[in-house]
C-alpha cells in the first residue's frame, strides 16, 4: 500500500479508528471500482450511472446524512476522508463530492421535512444525481447579477434562464436551481427551486463542454424554458432566502477545494519521488541532482503546512467555527500552492511529464480550475481583506 510522502501527525479528528477503517474501505472502493476505468471516463468525458449506484450500495453517497433520511449517518470527517481518498487514488471526475458535501448539506440544513425525506434517500441510493446550477453566461462569482428567473405561477413557479459550467450536469436528475424570483430585490429576490428533470417539461441540456482538464467530470450547459415546477420545488418553503442558504454554505464548498488541493498535492509528490528514483540522466537518477532534491524538500515543506491547515479548518467546520474569510483562505491559497507544486513535478518529469498518459500531466490539467470556481481567487482575497 502506497504511503504519503507528508509526514504530518494525525489531528484530533482524525484519531479514531473507525476513521481508518472507513478511509481503507473508501480507498479500496476507488481503487477496485473506478481507478481501472479513469482512462476510459476520460475518453468518454462522463462516469457512467453505474458507478453511482455502487457508491451507494457502498455508502459512499450522502455519508454525512442522517441515518433517518437514509444517508450513512455520519459528518464531515467521512466527507474529508472520501476526498482525500478519490484525490490519493487518482479517480478525478467523478463528481461525489459535489453531490455529498456540497448539495446534499443544503438540503439537511434548509430542506423542509417532506423534502428531506422526498429527496435524500434517493441521493443515498444514487437514485438522484445531483447538480448545483448557480454560474451562468453573464454571472459567475457575482451571484447577484444571475438573470434566471422563477415567478410565481399560480400555486408554483415558472423558471426561464440558462445555466453554464454546471457540474454534473449531463448526469444529474436533481438539479438546485439559484433564481431570481423577485427580480426586483436583488440578492434579497434570490431563491434555490429544486427540479427532478425527469418530471418537467422545457428542461435542456446543452454540450457536454470540452475542458482543459477535468475530462472525465461532465460539465455542461442548462436551459429552462417555461419549466413549471410546484410551490414544493422552493428550497426550505420560503421565497427569498436563497443568497442567505448560499452564503451560509459556501465556506464548506471553498474548504472543500482546498482538501481536494491537498490531496492531489500529496498524489503528485508521491508520482514524482517514485519517478526520479526511477530515471537516470548522466549516470545517476534524476533524484541524485541536488536540485531535485531542493524542489522536492520545497514542495513536501509547503505541502505539509497545507495539510496541516487544511486539517486545523476542518476542525473549526466540524465545530461550527470555519468562517467565510479562514475558507476563503483554505481555498485559494491551497489551490494556488497545488498548481504551483504540480507545475514543479511536471518539470522533473521532463519530456515525459507532458505526455497524457502520466499521472502528472493529468493533475497539472486538473489542477487549474481549483483557482476558478467555488469563486475565483482573486474573489476569495476581496473576502478575507475584509476581515482586516
Amino acid at each position: 500500500m502506497r504511503e504519503s510522502p507528508l509526514n504530518v501527525p494525525k489531528s484530533n479528528w482524525r484519531n479514531d479508528e473507525e476513521m481508518d477503517i472507513f478511509s481503507d474501505a473508501v480507498g479500496q472502493f476507488f481503487e477496485k471500482e473506478c481507478a481501472p476505468h479513469v482512462p476510459a471516463w476520460r475518453k468518454a468525458g462522463i462516469v457512467p450511472r453505474e458507478i453511482w449506484s455502487k457508491a451507494g450500495e457502498m455508502g459512499l453517497l450522502c455519508a454525512s446524512v442522517p441515518e433517518e433520511y437514509g444517508g450513512a449517518g455520519g459528518d464531515f470527517r467521512h466527507e474529508a476522508i472520501i476526498i482525500e481518498q478519490q484525490q490519493w487514488k487518482g479517480v478525478d471526475g467523478f463528481g461525489i463530492t459535489l453531490h455529498n458535501a456540497i448539495i446534499a448539506p443544503y438540503i439537511t440544513a434548509f430542506g423542509t421535512e417532506e423534502q428531506k425525506r422526498r429527496w435524500l434517500p434517493r441521493m443515498a441510493s444514487g437514485e438522484l444525481v445531483t447538480a448545483i446550477a448557480m454560474t451562468e453566461p453573464g454571472a459567475g462569482s457575482d451571484l447577484q447579477n444571475i438573470k434566471t428567473t422563477a415567478i410565481k405561477d399560480g400555486d408554483g413557479y415558472v423558471i426561464n434562464g440558462s445555466k453554464t459550467f454546471i457540474s454534473n450536469g449531463q448526469t444529474a436528475n436533481l438539479v438546485l436551481v439559484c433564481a431570481k424570483t423577485d427580480p426586483s430585490q436583488g440578492a434579497k429576490g434570490i431563491s434555490i427551486l429544486c427540479v427532478e428533470t425527469e418530471e418537467v417539461d422545457g428542461f435542456e441540456r446543452g454540450r457536454n463542454l470540452e475542458k482543459v482538464g477535468q475530462h472525465a467530470a461532465d460539465t455542461s450547459e442548462l436551459f429552462f424554458n417555461d419549466v413549471k415546477v410546484p410551490a414544493s420545488a422552493l428550497l426550505g418553503g420560503e421565497a427569498g432566502k436563497g443568497f442567505i442558504q448560499l452564503m451560509q454554505k459556501l465556506p464548506q464548498e471553498r474548504h472543500v477545494i482546498g482538501l481536494q488541493g491537498v490531496g492531489m498535492i500529496e498524489r503528485a509528490i508521491h508520482e514524482t519521488v517514485e519517478y526520479v528514483k526511477g530515471r537516470k540522466a548522466f549516470g545517476k537518477t534524476i533524484f541524485d541532482f541536488q536540485n531535485t532534491q531542493f524542489k522536492l524538500a520545497e514542495a513536501k515543506t509547503e505541502a505539509t503546512v497545507a495539510k496541516v491547515f487544511a486539517d486545523h479548518c476542518t476542525e473549526l467546520l466540524l465545530k461550527g467555527e470555519l468562517d467565510a474569510a479562514t475558507a476563503s483562505m483554505s481555498k485559494y491559497w491551497i489551490s494556488d500552492l497545488q498548481c504551483k507544486i504540480i507545475d514543479e513535478c511536471l518539470q522533473l518529469h521532463g519530456g515525459f511529464g507532458y505526455m497524457d498518459e502520466y499521472p502528472i500531466a493529468q493533475m497539472y490539467a486538473d489542477a487549474r480550475v481549483q483557482r476558478i470556481y467555488g469563486g475565483a481567487n482573486e474573489v476569495m482575497k476581496m473576502l478575507i481583506a475584509r476581515t482586516l
